[in-house]
């Protein structure tokens, strides 16, 4: 007869885990935090900037290179003042900024629907892509000689060769954006009876909207690129003309004022397009996905 002290004992059992539920953020530091965040941003975008004009004005004061080839800052400012005195860099600025506007909009409209029919129209894609390709790959500059030829010493072998590197671009980027929309996008579309252009007007274009505007933004940067070296080659204004004649004319201020404002213009018109952007696609902001209503 076994006793209770003959039983085998029995283990505990193992406790379990228990589940920590963290603190909840409350909106107020949720908004301090996002606060604090743009801060540190804003001071990061403007202070490093800030920062190396403040060394590069320090170096050029202590002779480390030679001013004759590396102006110091305050030299540049009084090189803009007497650039503006004799109107010279508002002629250019308007010309380029002329010529880079008519350009962009032509060439991003154009690739905009191009980029649609080929992303809708399977055949379409595969009969084009590889012109579209082999075109893109083809340097625009080596271009410019067949234009001039065809068109002659006129602002529009310009417009076309800016027109055609955003093109490219917007194209390119958006028929991927279109064949990408996945299917589970217009299948309820479908089922509700939509039509092709309601389909494409309320899910395929939100859909779609922000890797297009990611192309704009790249294209818009291609293009200022493409109009100061054709001015360098071509023209007899513009901002390219205007830092060319003054490397020819061993005006170095006057060059760095060029290369500088150039610079600006081109940071200005990428934000412009990231900022029109942000507005019509409000739903990537809210961290949303695809289709808009």
């Amino acid at each position: 007869m076994t006793t209770t002290n003959d039983r085998p004992a029995v283990s505990a059992a193992p406790p379990r885990d228990r589940i920590v539920f963290a603190p909840r953020v409350s909106l107020a530091d949720r908004h301090r935090r996002n606060k604090r965040g743009r801060r540190i941003d804003n001071a990061l975008r403007f202070g490093v900037p800030i920062g190396l004009l403040v060394v590069w004005q320090l170096a050029a004061m202590l002779d480390l290179f030679d001013r004759r080839f590396f102006p110091a800052p305050v030299d540049v400012v009084d090189s803009l003042g007497a650039a503006v005195s004799t109107g010279a860099l508002q002629d250019a600025a308007l010309v380029s900024t002329y010529r880079l506007v008519v350009g962009f909009v032509v060439g991003a409209v154009v690739g905009l629907v191009m980029g649609f029919l080929l992303g809708r129209v399977r055949r379409l894609n595969v009969a084009l892509d590889p012109i579209i390709s082999a075109l893109y790959t083809v340097p625009k500059l080596a271009m410019l000689p067949i234009l001039l030829l065809i068109f002659g010493l006129s602002d529009l072998p310009i417009l076309v060769l800016i027109a055609a590197s955003v093109f490219f671009i917007v194209v390119i980027s958006t028929t991927a954006a279109v064949t990408a929309v996945q299917k589970n996008y217009m299948e309820p579309a479908q089922c509700f009876g939509a039509t092709r252009l309601q389909t494409l007007r309320h899910v395929i274009l939100p859909a779609s909207l922000p890797s297009i505007f990611v192309s704009l933004r790249l294209a818009a940067g291609n293009a200022v690129l493409v109009l100061i070296g054709i001015e360098f080659v071509q023209g007899a204004a513009g901002m390219g003309y205007l830092i060319w004649n003054s490397w020819q004319l061993f005006d170095v201020g006057r060059m760095y004022v060029g290369v500088v404002l150039v610079a600006i213009f081109g940071v200005l018109f990428q934000a412009l397009i990231t900022g029109l952007g942000r507005l019509l696609t409000p739903w990537t902001r809210r961290g949303g996905a695809g289709a808009g209503h």
